[in-house]
């Protein structure tokens, strides 16, 4: 397998997680959409790292997905909290997020 599958599956995963960003409106969904989009990077990363043969890209690969683990840590909690106060998660209807 050359560089170019790994390129074009990392394209349609990351295609396949902004369609779930942009159409959804559940934000356990966009998160998700947003997980799969930085996986998506990170198999690019690690594809180039192979094929340049360095591992400058795998450990960013690590970086990226510490970055990511806090996000969703964040991004959960974030979510609870705004079911707790006003009993949805649909995010038309909690626009302003003003204390």
């Amino acid at each position: 397998m050359t560089v170019n599958h790994f390129v074009i599956l990392s394209a349609l995963l990351f295609g396949i997680g902004a369609l779930g960003v942009l159409v959804r409106r559940n934000p356990l969904i966009m998160f998700m959409g947003i997980e799969l989009m930085l996986n998506a990077v990170n198999l690019a990363f690690v594809a180039f790292s192979r094929f340049l043969q360095s591992l400058d890209g795998q450990v960013f690969v690590f970086l990226v997905l510490t970055v990511a683990a806090a996000e969703v840590a964040v991004g959960l909690a974030i979510i609870v909290a705004l079911f707790r106060t006003r009993a949805t998660v649909d995010v038309d209807e909690v626009s302003g997020l003003k204390g």
